[in-house]
């Protein structure tokens, strides 16, 4: 009876545990009060590791209540839900960011990527370079990593496609930065939901061949690695302005 005891009730303990490291690591970077390395190595890595524990102690826990018949199980499985709600999130970051290269400034045109301008003004010498010159063959990664994502051509008057480009960026939930028409771009803001990361993207509306040709830059300003974040948003940009 004690055994069992002990295995549930330290599996809620230990999986509560994991949920309030967790949560100050996300609150510690989005208030700036904790350096990001620390937020995400201790913090959610840690938080993890702990919640991986919870799982196994509260599943050998809710197997020792079905085999004598007692109680615990709704405990054991509340911090079987609760771990597991800490332990997939961060196995997908991880299986994501194994599989792209460590790559945070993605272009549509690397030959002459869009240029920032308005955004720079939000950007301090603590975040990312925009020079795009780390690391050297940053070019080569990200034709390897992401073949599919190339200059947009829309038979359609520039005009027309600039202010498609205005409205699907605003659908996107974007924050945006500057609109100059004159000069064909767009610069706005991306913020993650959770971690509250900022990345800032760059939209370029050019006349080619009476056409319209679309470019798209965006880029992280924190991390080494953008798990691909920076891909699947222009991918989602390109789908959602081509099917206006």
């Amino acid at each position: 009876m004690e055994d069992r005891s002990a295995w549930v009730s330290w599996g809620f303990r230990l999986a509560l545990l994991a949920a309030v490291i967790a949560v100050l690591a996300v609150l510690g970077v989005r208030l700036g009060v904790m350096p990001l390395r620390l937020a995400l190595f201790a913090g959610l890595g840690g938080g993890a590791l702990i919640a991986l524990i919870a799982a196994l102690v509260s599943v050998i826990g809710l197997f020792l209540t079905f085999k004598n018949g007692t109680g615990g199980r709704g405990i054991a499985f509340a911090a079987l839900f609760l771990s597991l709600a800490i332990v997939l999130p961060m196995g997908s970051a991880m299986r994501a960011g194994g599989s792209v290269p460590p790559i945070h400034d993605i272009s549509t045109d690397l030959t002459d990527p869009p240029a920032f301008a308005a955004v720079r003004a939000q950007r301090t010498p603590a975040h990312n370079s925009l020079d795009r010159s780390q690391p050297e063959n940053l070019g080569a990664l990200q034709v390897a990593a992401y073949p599919d994502l190339s200059p947009i051509m829309i038979d359609k008057h520039p005009g027309e496609v600039f202010e498609a480009a205005v409205v699907v960026a605003q659908d996107m939930g974007w924050e945006i930065v500057s609109v100059a028409v004159e000069e064909g771009r767009i610069e706005a803001t991306d913020t993650t939901f959770i971690m509250g990361f900022k990345d800032d993207i760059v939209i370029r509306v050019r006349e080619e061949a009476g056409k319209a040709l679309v470019d798209v830059r965006s880029a992280s300003r924190v991390g080494e690695s953008d798990l691909g974040a920076n891909a699947n948003r222009i991918r989602a940009f390109r789908t959602k302005l081509t099917a206006q």
